[in-house]
């Protein structure tokens, strides 16, 4: 029997991209991630969103694939759509000489989806290029008339 170890998400960055370039000239981006999974609350009744925390880490491997530089642009809040596989990173403490393990995801590939999280200064996303106050009436087109809907009824 095979095995297969691949994870999809869609979620939002928890923090800034830290990005850490190695000695030899590769790069890491260590990532915060968060995803939902919703439940229905059993006094309630009411559908309920539980987050689930998760950390990322995208490198730059192979000529041509700079993921680290690309996780890199990304900022907190920003929703992406990532495929990677999930690595269990395990070491001995150097101060406290203990065992320690993480589970992480891989990142294999990002998407960018949605809109860019505005920064201060950033006009509204879908702010109109005209001045406050203008509108459409304004500009001296005439108003067209919306269509008519027929009635749905039934014919004798």
């Amino acid at each position: 029997m095979g095995n297969l170890n691949k994870v999809m998400l869609i979620g939002r960055l928890t923090r800034d991209p830290e990005v850490t370039e190695f000695k030899n000239g590769g790069k890491v981006a260590n990532l915060g991630f968060a995803v939902h999974n919703r439940r229905k609350n059993a006094q309630t009744g009411e559908w309920e969103e539980t987050p689930v925390w998760l950390n990322l880490k995208a490198y730059n491997h192979e000529p041509g694939r700079k993921l680290a530089d690309l996780a890199g642009l990304l900022k907190k809040g920003r929703q992406v759509f990532v495929e990677g596989h999930l690595v269990l990173e395990q070491w001995d403490g150097k101060e406290d000489k203990q065992h320690h393990s993480k589970l992480f995801v891989y990142v294999d590939s990002v998407e960018f989806l949605g809109e860019k999280p505005r920064e201060a200064g950033d006009p509204a996303p879908g702010a109109a290029d005209h001045a406050p106050g203008e509108h459409v009436a304004d500009a001296g087109w005439p108003e067209e008339q919306a269509p008519k809907t027929a009635k749905a009824g039934r014919r004798k």
